[in-house]
């Protein structure tokens, strides 16, 4: 019997990538609410008279339709579902990263409508606020947590409930460890940071009230995520480089 092909209508959806696909068309990679992250060619997306030229662009959400029975579906139809500007100078690339992070480690067709969620909310803040640094630390700990990448902040290595008044050392794949009951930093630990109890009481709140919080929370999700993408993260790289260039 023929597959079954199925249809999906109207499906909230960010864009993540888009390539040339032979002569007109674009291979995209999007990150939908319900399916998770599906790829989907667009078949004559690159003539002057494809009405997806306009709407395929990344940042802002758009409603995707689109059927197939194979891994690689059509769409065939995204409006634009109103939004903001795209983003500009360093904004730009927190949305790159962003959308890299979920391209390289969602798995395809996973659905994880809060992480969605969280990506819409970091996009609009992305691309409407001056500062948006700690919405891309509360984005990065969904990304994190909604992966299972995260240690549970609740309680630290020997069960005891994390307390403010505590420092922490963290480290991938580990609860967190109590730095008084450690004797002080481990020295033979490769890969790890101090952490105050509050920073992540704040983290596990989503509530930061202080720049010493979002650097220690920027520490703690560069090492879990660099633990995870030992390669490199590639929008990261690309800033930095930048940054060295101007200040060269």
């Amino acid at each position: 019997m023929p597959a079954q092909t199925h249809r999906i209508n109207h499906e909230p959806a960010f864009l993540l990538t888009a390539k040339p696909w032979r002569e007109s068309s674009l291979r995209l990679e999007m990150f939908s609410r319900r399916y998770g992250r599906v790829a989907l060619l667009a078949r004559s997306a690159r003539t002057r008279q494809s009405e997806l030229r306009g709407v395929l662009v990344p940042f802002v959400p758009v409603s995707a339709s689109w059927y197939g029975s194979q891994e690689l579906k059509t769409l065939h139809r995204a409006e634009w579902l109103g939004g903001w500007r795209q983003p500009q100078g360093r904004a730009l690339f927190s949305g790159l990263y962003a959308n890299e992070l979920i391209y390289r480690l969602t798995a395809r067709e996973d659905p994880h409508p809060d992480l969605y969620d969280a990506l819409h909310t970091l996009m609009r803040s992305v691309c409407t606020e001056p500062d948006h640094v700690a919405a891309l630390r509360r984005f990065e700990w969904t990304l994190l947590t909604g992966l299972g990448f995260a240690p549970d902040l609740q309680n630290d290595e020997h069960g005891q409930p994390v307390a403010a008044g505590q420092t922490y050392w963290l480290r991938p794949e580990h609860a967190p460890l109590p730095l008084a009951q450690a004797g002080g930093l481990p020295q033979h630990e490769a890969q790890g940071v101090a952490v105050d109890g509050s920073t992540l009481i704040q983290l596990r709140n989503g509530i930061f009230d202080n720049g010493e919080s979002l650097q220690q929370t920027l520490k703690l999700t560069r090492m879990l995520l660099d633990f995870r993408l030992p390669e490199g993260i590639k929008s990261r790289q690309v800033l930095q480089q930048m940054q060295a260039f101007q200040t060269a």
